[in-house]
C-alpha cells in the first residue's frame, strides 16, 4: 500500500498528517526567534538536546514546572482571539521556575485539538514563542495532537513544560527568611490565568457578553470585556533574575522567598514559601485593587476573603527580602519596568496565628 493511500485513510478517520507537517514548517520561524545558548537541536526530531555547560552553569540544579492556562482558554476560543493565550501558557510555567531562583532554559508545548486548524495553531504557537523570547528561554520542542471525537469543534487545549537551572548556592527556598523581612508586591497585569471558572460565571450572571464594552477602567486600552480578560499573564523572569543578583551581607541572595500568585490567590500561595515559625502580615492599603477585581467583586458579590483566596488582587508576585537589600531590589525591579509596592512584613508566628494576615481588606476592597 502506498504512503499516499495510508495518509488518505488516516485523513478519512479525521487526522490530517499533511496539515500537521505544514504546521511544523509554519512555526519554524517563530521557534527560531527563541534560540539561546545551550540549544543543540532544532524542532522536528524525537527529542531535543540542551547543553548546560554551554549555558554557563558550573554547579547546576535543574528545576522543572508544568502547567496550563485553565478555562481562560474558553474565552480565547469563543471570541476567536488566540494571539496571547500562548504567552499565558509560558508565563504560568516560567514564573514558577524563577521563584526558586532558576533561569528558564527551555520550553516544550502540547497543543491538542479535534481537527487541526493551522491558522489558529500557528497563532497560538507564535504567542508561545513570544512568551519564551520574553523570558529568555528556548522553545525546543512540543507535540501537536489531532484527536477527532475527543474535543468539540473549534476547541483546543494547551499544556506546557519548562526546565530551568540555578547554581546550587543561589537556590531560593524561603528557609533563610527572618522576622523583620520586607514583603514587596510586583503588580499583576490583570487576572492572569487563574480563577477563570469563577470569572466566566460572573460574566454569564452579569448579562454581559465578551463583546460588551469594558465595564471598568482598563489601563491596557481594552475596548471589550474579552480584551480586558485576555490581557496575558505578566512575565516576571527577566526582572527577577536581575533582582536576584542583589546580595545580603553574607553574600547570599537578598531575596529570601518568592511566591507566584496563581490559583489560591494571596492567602494560599504566599504561605507556601514561609517557614512555619513565621507569619506574613500584609496591608491591603499598601497597593491598589485593580478595577477588574473591583468589578468582579461587585458583579459576583464576592467577599474580600473570597477575592484574596481566589484571585491575585493586583499582585502577581510576592518578594520577601532582607530589609537592607529592599531598596536595591525595588530599584532593580523598577528599572526592569515593573510596578512595585511595599505590601507587608514578616513576623514571628504566635501560637494559633495564621501563616498570613491581610489587614484592611474589608475597608479598602468594599
Amino acid at each position: 500500500m502506498s504512503e499516499t493511500i495510508k495518509n488518505s485513510a488516516y485523513k478519512e478517520a479525521g487526522v490530517d498528517i499533511d496539515a500537521a507537517a505544514d504546521l511544523v514548517e509554519r512555526i519554524k520561524l517563530h521557534v527560531g526567534k527563541t534560540k539561546r545558548s545551550g540549544v543543540m537541536s532544532g524542532i522536528g526530531g524525537f527529542g531535543a538536546l540542551f547543553d548546560l555547560k554551554a549555558a554557563g552553569y558550573s554547579d547546576p540544579i535543574l528545576v522543572s514546572s508544568t502547567d496550563g492556562v485553565g478555562t481562560k482558554i474558553k474565552i480565547a476560543i469563543e471570541t476567536n482571539r488566540h494571539e496571547t493565550i500562548g504567552i499565558d501558557l509560558v508565563a504560568m510555567c516560567v514564573n514558577d521556575l524563577v521563584v526558586q531562583g532558576a533561569e528558564p532554559l527551555f520550553f516544550l508545548d502540547y497543543f491538542a485539538t479535534g481537527k487541526l486548524a493551522n491558522d489558529v495553531a500557528e497563532t497560538v504557537i507564535a504567542g508561545i514563542a513570544d512568551g519564551c523570547a520574553g523570558s529568555g528561554c528556548a522553545l525546543i520542542g512540543g507535540e501537536t495532537a489531532e484527536m477527532p471525537g475527543l474535543y468539540a469543534p473549534g476547541d483546543y487545549d494547551l499544556a506546557g513544560f519548562s526546565v530551568g537551572a540555578v547554581n546550587r548556592d543561589r537556590i531560593i527556598t524561603g528557609e533563610t527568611m527572618q522576622a523583620g523581612d520586607v514583603v514587596l508586591g510586583i503588580a499583576s497585569s490583570g487576572v492572569h490565568s487563574n480563577g477563570y471558572s469563577l470569572v466566566r460565571k460572573i460574566v454569564r450572571d452579569s448579562g454581559l457578553s465578551y463583546e460588551s464594552a469594558v465595564p471598568f477602567k482598563d489601563s491596557y486600552g481594552s475596548k471589550t470585556l474579552a480584551d480586558a480578560l485576555l490581557v496575558p499573564t505578566r512575565l516576571y523572569v527577566k526582572p527577577l533574575l536581575a533582582a536576584l543578583k542583589v546580595n545580603d551581607s553574607k553574600g547570599r541572595p537578598a531575596i529570601r522567598g518568592l511566591a507566584h500568585i496563581t490559583g489560591g490567590g494571596l492567602t494560599e500561595n504566599i504561605p507556601r514559601v514561609v517557614p512555619e515559625a513565621l507569619t506574613v502580615k500584609l496591608d491591603a492599603k499598601s497597593w491598589p485593587l485593580l478595577p477588574v477585581f473591583q468589578w468582579l467583586k461587585t458583579a459576583g458579590k464576592l467577599s474580600a476573603g473570597d477575592l484574596a483566596r481566589t484571585l491575585n488582587c493586583g499582585i502577581g508576585m510576592a518578594v520577601v527580602c532582607d530589609p537592607e537589600g529592599a531598596d536595591a531590589i525595588e530599584t532593580a525591579l523598577r528599572d526592569a519596568g515593573e510596578t512595585v509596592y511595599r505590601i507587608g512584613t514578616v513576623a514571628a508566628r504566635q501560637s494559633g496565628e495564621a501563616p498570613i494576615e491581610i489587614a484592611n481588606m474589608d475597608a479598602v476592597w468594599a
